[in-house]
């Protein structure tokens, strides 16, 4: 069963493919997924790394969190679920609907 990895305050250079080169030094890397934000194509410091096992994540997890790479101290731990948002025009962002009535 494959575990996935949270990894923040990474370097804006850093790549997946740096990412999968780290964390293989810890076992089998399934995948990298760095997020990148639309507007401006840049990383937003924060990425996902699945591990093929538990067991390999927990060694990721030591060996990497806190760690320097990429002159940055990385943040290693388990993923958690994404979490809901209320979806309202609040939460959109920029004016939709009739904001004068407020």
């Amino acid at each position: 069963m494959s575990t996935k990895l949270f990894v923040g305050n990474l370097a804006y250079k850093t790549t997946e493919n740096d990412l999968h080169d780290a964390f293989s030094a810890f076992g089998t890397v399934t995948e990298t997924n760095l997020m990148v934000d639309r507007a401006s194509g840049r990383s937003r410091g924060f990425a996902f790394v699945t591990m093929s096992s538990p067991e390999e994540a927990q060694k990721a997890i030591e060996g990497m969190n806190g760690n320097t790479f990429h002159d940055r101290q990385l943040t290693v731990n388990l993923a958690r679920p994404r979490e809901e948002r209320p979806n309202n025009d609040r939460n959109r962002g920029g004016r939709r609907g009739n904001w004068n009535r407020f």
